[in-house]
């Protein structure tokens, strides 16, 4: 099935006619499953309806739009420009159906609002430990949901409505999000007590690349910083293992794995009793700016924006 051209559409450009009438969850369900699965007869199965349902909706769907939504192939399915659009809106949707069913169960229980954040490893395991207390102080009925993600991954989050808030690295690109300064860290590289770089006050970055490193996962800002660092000196990175988070690379960094990357507050938050030291990193771009962002703070629901407004504060944070 090709898309269809305009002529089939009303002179509006609108459909001929009202599609919130003729579509629902279940379809767009059965269409999410299709572009995961790839194929319809594994989505049929993943949601447990027969295959020739699961077809007939997806036509359905397709009349209704007025446009094909996947290119058929005998081993499975791929999306088409339309799809892709429509995969985005359908799980902006299913997600929105999600937040009604939590808020409302959590005003039967006597909740009073909900906020969902989004937060790169650095803020939760430097930052928000001491920041948050402060707010539920204040307000004991608020609920958060609070998920790590890579800085990139917060910044798409919050702009497909996973979330309201996000606190990433300023560093990525935070395009059309409104952005607001949060806190700063510093770099530093955490090496064992008897390590060649332990006695030393600060060093380069490029004066490490002659060690082995224990890396953080590949999509991490710092991580990315520091390949990209290591190009522009014209080395490379001897990684000799990728680790989830800083807990991991303090731990890898102990049993003499190598040498790691980490914030100086992660450092002094995890590495008690382990025999590290911290060496302060010279170059200029160990010092980071981690920021709250945000699609439209005068469209936030009042509870997000209590939220937001809190960690904007800076007499509200511990010193």
């Amino acid at each position: 099935m090709q898309e269809k051209t305009p002529s089939s559409r009303s002179t509006s450009g609108a459909p001929k006619i009202d599609i919130t009438r003729r579509i629902d969850l279940t379809t767009l369900r059965l269409f999410i499953a299709i572009c995961e699965e790839g194929n319809l007869t594994r989505a049929s199965q993943r949601e447990a309806i027969a295959p020739s349902a699961v077809s007939k909706r997806m036509h359905d769907l397709e009349e209704v739009l007025e446009v094909a939504l996947f290119e058929r192939h005998p081993n499975g399915m791929a999306l088409t420009p339309a799809g892709e659009s429509l995969l985005h809106h359908a799980r902006v949707t299913l997600l929105n159906v999600e937040k009604i069913a939590v808020d409302m169960a959590e005003h039967a229980r006597g909740v009073r609002g909900h906020v969902r954040m989004l937060a790169n490893l650095s803020s939760i395991v430097e930052f928000l430990p001491d920041d948050l207390p402060g707010f539920f102080r204040s307000h004991e009925l608020v609920r958060l949901d609070l998920q790590e993600r890579p800085s990139a991954d917060v910044v798409r989050g919050v702009e497909e409505g996973v979330a309201e808030i996000g606190i990433c690295s300023a560093d990525v690109s935070t395009r059309g999000l409104e952005r607001f300064s949060y806190r700063r860290d510093r770099l530093v590289i955490v090496v064992r007590s008897d390590h060649p770089l332990a006695s030393a006050r600060d060093v380069s970055f490029a004066d490490t690349l002659d060690y082995d490193h224990v890396g953080l996962f590949a999509t991490s800002s710092i991580y990315l910083r520091s390949q990209y660092s290591a190009q522009q000196i014209g080395k490379s990175i001897r990684l000799r293992v990728h680790v989830p988070g800083f807990d991991a690379v303090c731990r890898m960094v102990q049993a003499g794995m190598g040498i790691g990357l980490i914030p100086d507050r992660a450092f002094d938050v995890l590495s008690h009793g382990m025999n590290l030291t911290a060496v302060e990193l010279s170059d200029d771009w160990a010092d980071r700016e981690l920021v709250l962002v945000a699609r439209d703070p005068a469209g936030l629901s009042a509870t997000s924006q209590l939220m937001l407004d809190h960690l904007r504060l800076p007499e509200a944070r511990p010193h």
